[in-house]
Formats: C-alpha cells, sequence, structure tokens
C-alpha cells in the first residue's frame, strides 16, 4: 500500500516562501506522475504543479507559474514544491498526489486520474 507523507506546510506573510516535500513509501518503483493539488475553503480541489517522473518534465498552473518550483529526488521517491513570492490567494490546504500507473488516458490536470493523496497540509499566506 503506497503512503504519502507530506511536510512544511505553515503560515508566512504575503512575498514570502514555503518549500513543500511529500515522500512516497510502500512502493519499491517510481510513479507515473506526482504533484500537487490545493483546496480553498469553499472551492474545488485545483490542480498546482506535477512532475512526469522518467522524463522529469514539469507542469504548472497558470496561477503559480514562475513562482513555484517542482522538483523530485528518484531516490527517495519524493517530490519538493518551492513556492516562493507567495500571496494570499495561495492559501489553502495543499494536497499530494501520486498516480503509479500508466495510462494512455492520463490528463495531469485532473485530480481524479491520481489514484493516491496524502493527507494535506496548510498553508496560509497574511497580507
Amino acid at each position: 500500500q503506497v503512503q504519502l507523507v507530506e511536510s512544511g506546510g505553515g503560515l508566512v506573510q504575503a512575498g514570502g516562501f514555503l518549500k513543500l516535500s511529500c515522500a512516497a513509501s510502500g512502493r519499491t518503483f517510481s510513479p507515473y506522475y506526482m504533484g500537487w493539488f490545493r483546496q480553498a475553503p469553499g472551492k474545488e480541489r485545483e490542480f498546482v504543479s506535477t512532475i512526469r517522473w522518467s522524463s522529469r518534465s514539469t507542469y504548472y498552473a497558470d496561477s503559480v507559474k514562475g513562482r513555484f518550483t517542482l522538483s523530485r529526488d528518484n531516490a527517495n521517491n519524493t517530490v519538493y514544491l518551492q513556492m516562493n513570492s507567495l500571496k494570499p490567494e495561495d492559501t489553502a490546504v495543499y494536497y499530494c498526489a501520486a498516480r503509479f500507473s500508466y495510462t494512455s488516458r492520463f490528463n495531469y490536470y485532473n485530480p481524479s486520474d491520481y489514484n493516491y493523496w496524502g493527507q494535506g497540509t496548510q498553508v496560509t499566506v497574511s497580507s
């Protein structure tokens, strides 16, 4: 059974930075895709960023492009989300998500296409 364990959330002022980590355990092979979604109160869960493990190709939501950077540690099946120039609208619970099996119909921005999720970590950006 795969477990995704997140860390790194917290409270920061606007313009500040945070780094989130997510480690996958329970599998000996690498994920197909692994990344982050977020959900603010009263809103749907939305895509933030993801990485295709084999190619290291990264994808970002327009709202975070240029401010957030996703990277991976292949040896430890871990992803890191460096979040800079944070804005109050970045406030949300951030969820790590992963898919380990290949599918030709995979849409990286669709939360339903990921089959493993972390418990979530709160990020609060004050103005």
